[in-house]
């Protein structure tokens, strides 16, 4: 067996070409394995090439490509596979290119209204296959966006003229019929009532055929996490009239889960999460999930922290992108600066307007009881919670790029124990990554909060906001600035203003390294005016890759506020700190 050759790729290139050749060689790719192969693989490997590094030339527009493999000497096409040398040390690859060839004529015809053929389609651009690809194919789906659902090439032509180095590109498309949607089918085992899964797809039944909103209409399916696997396929063959059949073939997914997880934090100690989840209820993909937390153990922020909330959601309730939630949450806080114990009902609607944005709008009672350096309190809140969530993330646990914004305003009528107010947060996100490599990620987090309408004093202190720890500024004590009262005393604010700035910067292997800034305002005002104190922090952290997202350790010091945190302080959990 040969555990290793060398490849090499020779020629009058560039630097872009000949990355784009490496990356389409499967011999490249075998070089660079760990994995032992013998001589015979080489050889087939060497013969497979030739097209594959043909194609690469054709989509790059080089027509007129002469490719050479050689095998220590020996050109890899006249190898017999089956009488193949006892050894391989390199393999050669010479590309002659040519000149680029580009489009004489560049036609497709007839096209839907606003069409969006892409720009390199056009006389004079180079005449990549890719380019003739996407024009084909942005032709086609014209037509299906326009309900031709069966639209496709009938004919095509391509003639070189090697002496001008031109091609000359004729696509005829065939449009088809017009179709509507027909009715929907339902293939498979599943324990989903069959009227539920109509009423979830929303297929238009009867509406002109649209690819989105066939694509709606599985998305909404796969979105109530009963199936483990949705396909929406248009039928084959004749069809009678204007009406398209389509089916859905599901299957189900287990209907019960559960998972768990931890963070360690120096001071806030340990963090114990776990939750389990039924994705069919009753039959109507309805979602029960009961959840819990401990936050503190073994830490220095006062005491144990618990948490145990049960949310149930219905999809489809009112419309297939409007769905209905209930829960119910038992939550204790035992905090350096304030206790609270509450329990909270709450129910509402969310509305999915698209995989980006979703909206929701609920009642709710809340019954707490609180004590902090003001007192204890009872109260009871009327709440009328409302939000929107935009999440543009390429991925949720280690974004790269896009941005996420999450807004919450909460008016509340205090029934008993304190003033009406507004209860206001917001928390914005955006990433972009640079590079030649793609390899550094620049992240930002702003983070908002505010509480108005009741005085400072009579607020509820599980409103207040604090700064200091893992989610805010790290490198100082959790929660560590509030609002001073002076002789010692100190509660949370009714303004929060958080900044966190990371760069992130990848290895070629699963190691990932990260530098971070961190700042905290906490005012005693109702939106933040520059009165009150801030706090700052920065530091280094480490990621390892992993299925699940990255592991992070972070390492944070103080910058800047109170000087009563230990020197460093050390964070470790899974997924990007946001």
């Amino acid at each position: 067996m040969a555990r290793a050759f060398d490849v090499q790729i020779r020629g009058n290139i560039d630097d872009a070409l000949r990355a784009q050749l490496e990356g389409g060689s499967l011999l490249v790719e075998q070089a660079a394995g760990e994995q032992a192969v013998s001589p015979q693989e080489i050889v087939s490997t060497a013969q497979a090439d030739y097209q594959r590094l043909l194609a690469v030339l054709y989509d790059a527009g080089y027509f007129g490509a002469a490719i050479d493999i050689a095998l220590d000497g020996r050109e890899a096409a006249a190898i017999p596979p089956v009488n193949p040398p006892a050894a391989v040390r390199q393999a050669v690859i010479t590309i002659t290119p040519g000149r680029v060839f580009r489009f004489g004529r560049a036609n497709i015809a007839p096209l839907a209204p606003d069409t969006d053929l892409p720009e390199g389609f056009a006389s004079g651009e180079i005449a990549g296959l890719g380019v003739l690809k996407s024009a084909v194919g942005a032709g086609v789906d014209g037509w299906r966006n326009a309900g031709y659902a069966r639209a496709a090439l009938e004919s095509q032509s391509l003639t070189a003229r090697h002496s001008q180095q031109e091609i000359n590109a004729d696509l005829v498309l065939d449009p088809g019929r017009k179709f509507r949607f027909g009715p929907l089918d339902i293939k498979g085992e599943s324990t989903v009532r069959r009227e539920r899964i109509l009423e979830i797809a929303g297929l238009p039944e009867g509406e002109v055929f649209s690819p989105e909103e066939l694509r709606k209409s599985g998305d909404r399916l796969r979105r109530t996490g009963a199936f483990s696997s949705v396909a929406m396929v248009e039928a084959e063959g004749p069809v009678a009239g204007d009406e398209l059949p389509v089916t859905a073939r599901v299957a189900d997914a287990k209907p019960r889960r559960f998972g768990f997880g931890a963070e360690l934090a120096t001071v806030e100690g340990i963090t114990l999460s776990a939750f389990w989840l039924h994705r069919n209820l009753f039959g109507g993909a309805e979602r029960l999930r009961v959840e819990g937390e401990i936050k503190g153990i073994g830490g220095e922020t006062g005491g144990t922290d618990y948490r145990i909330e049960t949310r149930f959601d219905r999809p489809a309730t009112f419309n297939e992108d409007t769905g209905f939630y209930a829960l119910t949450e038992i939550e204790q806080l035992d905090q350096v600066s304030f206790f609270s114990r509450q329990l909270t009902l709450e129910a509402g609607i969310e509305r999915t307007a698209s995989d980006q944005r979703s909206y929701r709008l609920g009642l709710g009672l809340r019954r707490a009881t609180t004590r902090d350096d003001f007192g204890e309190a009872d109260y009871t809140l009327f709440l009328v919670p409302a939000g929107a969530t935009f999440d543009y993330r390429d991925r949720p646990l280690d974004a790269r790029r896009g941005f996420y914004a999450d807004v919450e305003l909460t008016p509340f009528l205090a029934l008993s124990g304190a003033d009406n107010g507004l209860l206001t947060t917001a928390d914005l996100r955006g990433y972009r990554t640079f590079g030649s490599d793609r390899n550094t990620t620049l992240a930002l987090r702003v983070q908002l909060g505010s509480v108005a309408g009741p005085a400072l004093n009579v607020a509820p202190a599980d409103f207040l906001f604090y700064s200091g720890g893992g989610g805010t500024v790290r490198g100082h004590d959790f929660q560590s600035l509030g609002v001073d009262l002076g002789g010692g005393r100190e509660v949370g604010g009714r303004s929060f203003l958080g900044f966190t700035a990371e760069l992130r910067f990848r290895s070629s292997g699963n190691l990932g390294y990260v530098g971070f800034f961190d700042a905290g305002y906490i005012g005693a005002e109702s939106f933040p005016d520059g009165s009150g104190e801030w706090q700052t922090g920065a530091g280094v952290g480490l990621r390892y890759a992993t299925g699940i997202g990255p592991i992070r350790v972070d390492l944070g010091t103080a910058t800047s506020g109170s000087d009563d945190a230990a020197a460093f302080q050390l964070y470790i959990g899974i997924g990007q700190s946001f």
